[in-house]
């Protein structure tokens, strides 16, 4: 009996057993790194760190500012040793300025009071408005403005360019100034109508001696050459255009004797002379 047995050739194929995959190319086995848990530190908040250091820093350093100047201040508070005035000064003296706000020169310079001194200036009668500052080391300036009268207000009183009242002792240099009277409530609005007025009877020879806001509204005007005009309630401004129209064509060579116009009327005026011009005629009308 014959014995067959099977040997391997090299270069013969091996036939693949079944079930099982032909396995291509080299492996080999890797063993698996163990499973590790890894723990994660939190970073840093930046943005949070500086929002805290910056206040943190500010407040030390405004302390130390401040214990640095409450060290150094009896060492730069220095007594005041000059107060200058400026401005043009035409109705008060420097002198008196200077008497006004005396008691506020015994103060240092830091702990002088300047809206008290600046209060005390403006309550004198001819000063409109006042500005005081430091100036370092020992000094103030004080700038001042003075009233502009324009006019007088009433008996007692004079009327400035923005038509505010104000009452100095002495008015009797002031008498040649034009009087105004009204409603204390309309000071303002006299003085404006006061400018309107004056600017347009000056091209006719005539100045604003004294003008009126009666009670009822009613306007009265009298100039400086002695003609009293009755302007009514409204529509000022149309009633002296239509007086400058008139009065150079008619009223002009009559003026010596003319006592009243009155413009109260829709159209036209009305004269009342101081002497008749005419045999019959105390007050004549012109229609136009």
């Amino acid at each position: 009996m014959m014995n067959a047995s099977l040997r391997h050739q090299p270069g013969s194929v091996r036939a693949p057993v079944r079930g099982k995959p032909a396995q291509r190319g080299a492996s080999r086995l890797v063993a698996k790194e163990p499973i590790s848990m890894r723990v994660r530190m939190p970073k840093a908040n930046v943005g949070l760190l500086k929002r805290i250091t910056w206040p943190v820093l500010l407040v030390l350093l405004g302390f130390g500012a401040y214990e640095l100047a409450q060290r150094l201040l009896p060492y730069a508070d220095l007594p005041i040793a000059k107060i200058s005035v400026e401005g043009d000064l035409s109705y008060i003296s420097q002198q008196a300025v200077q008497q006004r706000i005396e008691p506020f020169a015994a103060a240092s310079f830091f702990s002088v009071d300047l809206v008290g001194m600046r209060h005390e200036l403006e309550q004198m009668p001819w000063i409109a408005s006042a500005q005081v500052r430091r100036v370092w080391p020992d000094q103030l300036v004080v700038k001042l403005e003075e009233q502009l009268p324009i006019a007088r207000w009433g008996d007692e009183a004079l009327l400035n360019n923005q038509g505010q009242a104000f009452e100095p002792r002495e008015l009797a240099n002031y008498q040649h100034l034009p009087q105004l009277y009204g409603p204390q409530r309309a000071q303002q609005q006299v003085m404006q109508q006061y400018q309107v007025l004056s600017q347009m009877l000056r091209p006719l020879g005539f100045s604003v001696a004294r003008l009126e806001l009666r009670e009822r509204g009613s306007w009265f005007l009298s100039t400086g050459q002695g003609i009293e005009l009755l302007l009514g309630r409204d529509h000022l401004v149309e009633k002296i255009r239509r007086l400058t129209v008139i009065y150079a064509k008619t009223l002009k060579e009559q003026q010596a004797n003319i006592a009243r116009i009155d413009l109260r009327y829709a159209s036209g005026l009305a004269v009342a002379w101081r002497e008749p011009v005419a045999p019959t005629a105390a007050e004549t009308a012109v229609v136009q």
